[in-house]
């Protein structure tokens, strides 16, 4: 094979293995499905005895909401991803969110590096904090599936056999970036929270850089600029990898996702979407 075949193989193969997931960053019970509309009162009744007191006003997103992005690289399209509101479920006797994302390689990558990627969150609808979090991982050859769940009444997070405290409401990866988008987002300011993931809690500043009108495939945005910041031995590490476009309203859509690899960055584009009904609980 020309050296010049090589290259490119070497290049497409580097691209798929770094720049197939960013989704996944912002990615044993059985649960079942509830109605919204006829059971909203008896889940809130079931929350309110339950001791938690925290409420988070949500009119960023709701059941049904669905996101399509196109995963690039420069002017390659790599992939695609999707982030959906899946469900509204009861678990832990609370009325909940199943939030799902998936990532997948193009009919091109996929011929010799096939990728489809899902992840799975629980989260609890009226404080917006996580209770189980699973993710699967095909990757080529590679394969994996994490599962950490959380009493958060007792403050535990339970990952295979171990058993750590956390803090109270803790996060999950997927999880945090739903809760952020609820808050009053303001340039130069940061929100703190903490996350945790495959048995290691990590506290995150989530900085508010600036405001950026951009535009992607599915149309033209006002933005707020944030950027993730996971912290390290006691030290902010102020290097961040990945950076997000939110639209400026309340709804706060990731129209653009931006993470730093060797050689240029990889990008989650919003190609279309779809809003969901916000619900009260």
């Amino acid at each position: 094979m020309p050296p010049q075949s090589n290259l490119f193989r070497f290049f497409v193969l580097f691209l798929a293995l770094v720049g197939l997931t960013p989704i996944a960053y912002f990615v044993a019970v059985e649960v079942v499905p509830v109605e919204a509309a006829s059971q909203s009162d008896d889940a809130t009744e079931s929350a309110n005895s339950s001791g938690f007191d925290r409420y988070i006003d949500n009119v960023a997103f709701g059941l049904g909401e669905h996101l399509k992005f196109d995963i690039t690289y420069g002017f390659i399209t790599a992939g695609y991803a999707t982030m959906s509101v899946d469900k509204l479920i009861e678990f832990e006797n609370r009325p909940c969110y199943r939030i799902v994302t998936t990532a997948n390689s193009n009919s091109f990558f996929s011929s010799f590096y096939n990728v489809d990627d899902r992840v799975e969150s629980i989260i609890d609808a009226i404080g917006l904090f996580s209770w189980r979090f699973e993710k699967n991982l095909k990757e080529g050859k590679y394969r994996a599936i994490r599962k950490f769940s959380f009493d958060q009444r007792n403050h535990k997070a339970l990952y295979n056999n171990d058993t750590t405290t956390v803090p109270p409401y803790v996060q999950d990866a997927l999880s945090v970036f739903y809760f952020v988008r609820t808050q009053d987002l303001k340039v130069g300011e940061s929100v703190f929270v903490d996350h945790y993931n495959d048995g290691k809690l990590y506290p995150m500043e989530i900085k508010v850089l600036k405001k950026e009108t951009i535009t992607v495939p599915a149309g033209t945005f006002e933005c707020l600029v944030i950027e993730p910041l996971m912290q390290s031995v006691g030290v902010f590490k102020h290097e961040g990898k990945l950076k997000v476009w939110l639209t400026n309203d309340r709804l706060r859509l990731p129209v653009l996702m931006k993470s730093k690899v060797l050689v240029g960055s990889i990008a989650a584009e919003l190609t279309s979407y779809k809003l969901g009904e916000i619900e009260s609980f």
